[in-house]
């Protein structure tokens, strides 16, 4: 398992965007956890390529060890089993970070989290 670093494209007083590039199914990689506890509101977009059966899962920790799948407002668990997709994150964690939990060898996600201080 491959842990890959997020890039913080835009961090300011208002908001954040951080990016996950270059998940792959492969080394079912997971993402850098990033610490987001004062961004009330907050989604993820989704890009890449699926490859057969691909799926990045979306989870949070408040401890930092123990990850858990969040959900959208809808009570759905963020597993994305399709890119080019943004939702909304229900739960509001210390941490947050992707998850490639399915895939084959073409599996190549982007996860981009936005979050809004309030």
């Amino acid at each position: 398992m491959a842990v890959r670093a997020f890039t913080v494209l835009d961090n300011n007083l208002r908001a954040l965007a951080a990016q996950w590039a270059g998940l792959l199914q492969t080394t079912a990689d997971t993402g850098a956890p990033a610490e987001v506890p004062d961004f009330a509101d907050r989604s993820v977009q989704v890009e890449g390529t699926l490859g057969t059966g691909g799926v990045v899962r979306i989870e949070g920790s408040n401890d930092g060890t123990n990850y858990a799948p969040l959900t959208d407002p809808q009570g759905n668990t963020l597993d994305f089993n399709a890119v080019n997709r943004i939702e909304q994150v229900q739960e509001i964690t210390r941490y947050l970070r992707p998850r490639v939990t399915a895939g084959d060898g073409g599996t190549n996600f982007t996860v981009t989290l936005y979050g809004r201080r309030l």
